[in-house]
């Protein structure tokens, strides 16, 4: 309904005159599309192809909620229509001292990676409710049901989650309350308790 309210006045316009580029442009207007194209197709028919852009994580923006893209690009404010989808808050998108809604792009990238990297192991992404990449470089990731602050670092997202899911049982065993959890490092996992001196203790994984 939305694309069909943007083409208003294309309908019965001549399929020979009429400026595509421009309405293709208008189409773009709205934040859900990410592509669009607009084809002739002889004798009278205008072909529109859309790009739809999908939501992978809800942006908390300025104390808003927004649905973001891969790409952090926002597409609509988050509401009560909004609210089948079961997506994670996204914190740290946003610039410092930025009184917009804008979205740091290297904050966006880093979170479309670890969400497109999420949606191949569905099962893990269903544990994942909240992520901050105020660090561009070091993600952090929360667990349902669990405190721990998870560093995950910019890559190897899902291999790295599932290493602490593995060692948690130990790791709370020897530690039940923890602060966070580092494990950027390749045979090594750094966790640092809770009110601590900042001391953090080694555990090599499955150990």
């Amino acid at each position: 309904g939305e694309v069909l309210g943007l083409l208003d006045g294309l309908s019965g316009a001549s399929i020979v005159l009429t400026d595509h580029e421009s309405w293709r442009q208008k189409l773009l207007m709205s934040p859900w599309v990410a592509d669009a194209s607009i084809r002739r197709m002889f004798p009278g028919t205008l072909a529109v192809v859309i790009e739809e852009r999908q939501p992978i994580g809800i942006g908390r923006i300025k104390g808003s909620l927004y649905l973001i893209d891969k790409t952090g690009t926002v597409i609509d404010e988050f509401g009560p229509n909004y609210s089948d989808l079961d997506l994670p808050i996204v914190d740290g998108l946003s610039p410092r001292g930025e009184a917009d809604e804008s979205v740091d792009e290297a904050r966006a990238a880093l979170a479309g990676r670890l969400m497109s990297e999420l949606a191949s192991r569905p099962k893990l992404a269903g544990q994942v409710p909240q992520i901050d990449v105020t660090d561009s470089r070091n993600a952090i990731v929360l667990l349902k049901g669990d405190t721990a602050l998870l560093r995950v670092g910019d890559q190897n997202f899902t291999e790295r989650l599932q290493s602490y899911i593995d060692l948690m049982p130990a790791l709370r065993e020897r530690m039940p309350d923890i602060d966070y959890v580092d494990l950027r490092f390749d045979e090594r996992v750094y966790v640092r308790p809770q009110a601590s001196s900042g001391k953090r203790a080694p555990a090599r994984r499955g150990g």
